[in-house]
């Protein structure tokens, strides 16, 4: 049915029986067996069907059965000797289902009339025994590469016990139109495969075997393939075929977890399951962290509350809210409060996004604030306005202020295999709409940067391609918080009279700025070690801090106009002078 879900093995780093158990302990129904890893396994067919049959999965497909048809009587006699020996695998296998891809081999013919007959024969061999063929264009297929050919063949054939595969990639990747799904009878769709991807302009194997990823993490639109093709009528399960090199190395139980949210988000956005909408998100209520309230001070906050039961203290300037926790770990970023429509509302369909739930403890006083967590560990409070500012016992204090006015996005950097999973989950979690990855060369190697929002909710998700080494800047996964004002310039002003420690630009950028555009603040913005960029929408002016702590550093942004970036063409400049700067407080 297409309620059920399963995953092929070959999505998962392991053994096949590691890949078995978080295939299960994550909620799928049934695997696609790729037969690299039942050959690598020690167990035998009949054990590893037992095994899927403990952990109560079902195996809905195998595969894959290469270079088969269209091809001389000599090597199509080898090839259905080879079927026969993987038909009595099968059957101890208990899989009912082979793939069977279109043909690579040199030694094919492009003539559909025999590559038709020759699957007629496969299939008249399998049907004795029970089993189905699905025929599948691979996007590279000598002579096949599209699924209307492989329909066409298909039909030609015609025995019931042959069918088509659908794979979302090799349809896609060709940029092929999947309405014509619809004319192909549901009963004849055998199988589903899914895949989302980045586009990208390369080489379509290359393209597939490293670069697939699980549904709502690419630009792909599977919620109008997948309607296509049950608008078909097919019934069969919505099962995920991702190669990904990243996927193929971590742990299998979370990538598992991962795999599973993408269909449970692909299965509402098509209407096959329910799910408790996501409530709007209003804007960011706080930012909790770890640095010294010296460093708040000197940014014109002001400590106006004390919590009635935790370490934590409450600073304030405009509307924007920091937490900060005296327990945690220094210059972290450890939690995010969200003003939600409908905070229980929030939490529900977090939990049914398998998002992990936190255990919260709280006094009679105080607020009962749900709470999940990210894949990097963020913990996410979903509050209802200013309720949770009860938890707060006043100090009298009042801000001065220096001219910020709120929280205008925060910036967590993902380790690098989260980097995709953290997408998903923003974007199926809590409804943020994901815009384009950013890539850019930075001075200790290249950066991809995601932003995601809503509305007053923004997020960037950065991620370095490659670890850092100890020569480079020896910050570990650095964060900040963007905070927004109407005048950066006059911010920049006040806060460097003030004595807050800004970091300080280089005289080639401004360089280099006034030789790009013509702008009539340009000396003020050198003076004050500005930033600048511009959109079709806008302009943006913003500054950062040196680092408070560790890891985390303020940037105060304006936005002026309809600007809608974050200014990351000007991030290797900013990083570059964090580090120059951290090296001379080092001498």
């Amino acid at each position: 049915m297409p309620g059920d879900t399963a995953i092929a093995t070959v999505c998962l780093s392991g053994t096949l029986e590691d890949k078995l158990a978080a295939a299960a302990a994550a909620g799928f129904h049934g695997v696609e067996i790729f037969e690299n890893d039942l050959i690598a396994s020690r167990r035998s067919p009949s054990e590893i069907r037992r095994l899927c049959a403990d952990l109560g999965l079902t195996i809905d497909l195998y595969q894959p059965f290469r270079d088969f048809e269209a091809v001389p009587p000599d090597l199509l006699r080898s090839n259905l000797r080879r079927a026969r020996r993987k038909f009595d695998l099968m059957a101890e296998l208990g899989a009912d289902t082979v793939l069977v891809c279109s043909s690579v081999s040199p030694d094919a013919v492009d003539d559909d009339d025999l590559a038709a007959a020759q699957l007629r024969e496969l299939a008249e061999l399998a049907g004795e025994r029970g089993i189905r063929v699905a025929y599948e264009a691979l996007a590279w297929g000598r002579f096949v590469n599209t699924y209307e050919h492989a329909w066409r063949i298909v039909r030609r054939a015609d025995h019931p016990a042959l069918g088509v595969c659908l794979d979302s990639f090799h349809i896609l990747s060709r940029r092929s139109d999947p309405r014509a799904i619809r004319t192909i009878p549901g009963e004849k769709i055998f199988f589903l495969q899914l895949a989302d991807a980045p586009l990208l302009d390369m080489d379509v194997l290359h393209w597939s075997r490293h670069h697939r990823l699980f549904p709502g993490q690419g630009a792909f639109d599977l919620t109008a393939f997948t309607g296509h093709v049950l608008a078909a009528g097919y019934r069969g399960p919505l099962s995920l075929e991702v190669f990904n090199d990243v996927f193929r190395q971590a742990d299998p139980r979370p990538a598992a977890v991962d795999a599973m949210r993408s269909l449970v988000a692909l299965r509402e956005s098509v209407g096959v399951l329910e799910v408790p909408e996501a409530p709007r998100l209003g804007g960011h209520a706080f930012a909790e962290l770890a640095v010294p309230g010296a460093v708040l001070a000197g940014l014109g906050f002001a400590h106006v509350g004390t919590h009635r039961s935790k370490p934590v203290q409450l600073w304030q300037q405009g509307s924007a809210r920091l937490l900060v926790n005296e327990a945690a770990a220094d210059g972290t970023i450890s939690a995010l409060g969200l003003t939600s429509a409908d905070p229980a509302g929030s939490a529900r369909r977090a939990e049914t996004l398998l998002a992990p739930v936190l255990p919260r403890e709280h006094g009679p006083a105080e607020a009962d604030l749900s709470a999940i967590a990210a894949p990097d560990g963020t913990e996410i409070f979903f509050c209802d306005g200013d309720e949770w500012l009860q938890d707060f016992v006043p100090t009298g204090a009042a801000p001065s202020g220096a001219g910020i006015t709120g929280i205008d996005h925060i910036a967590l950097t993902q380790p690098f295999d989260h980097f995709d999973e953290a997408t998903l989950f923003y974007r199926s979690v809590l409804g943020l709409r994901p815009e384009p990855v950013a890539e850019f060369a930075a001075p200790f190697g290249l950066v991809r940067s995601r932003a995601v929002g809503d509305g007053d909710v923004r997020l960037t998700l950065d991620s370095a391609l490659v670890r850092r080494g100890e020569w480079a800047p020896g910050v570990p996964s650095p964060q900040h918080i963007a905070l927004a004002c109407d005048d950066a310039l006059a911010v920049a002003r006040a806060l460097r009279e003030g004595g807050a420690p800004l970091l300080e630009i280089p005289g080639n950028y401004y360089d280099d700025l006034e030789a790009r555009f013509d702008l009539p603040f340009a000396a003020e913005l050198r003076e004050n070690s500005v930033l600048y960029d511009r959109d079709e929408h806008g302009e943006f002016l913003h500054f950062c801090t040196e680092l408070a702590g560790s890891r985390v550093f303020f940037e105060v942004v304006q936005r002026i106009g309809g600007y809608r970036g974050y200014g990351v063409v000007n991030t290797p400049v900013s990083m570059t002078a964090h580090r120059e700067r951290r090296l001379s407080l080092a001498r």
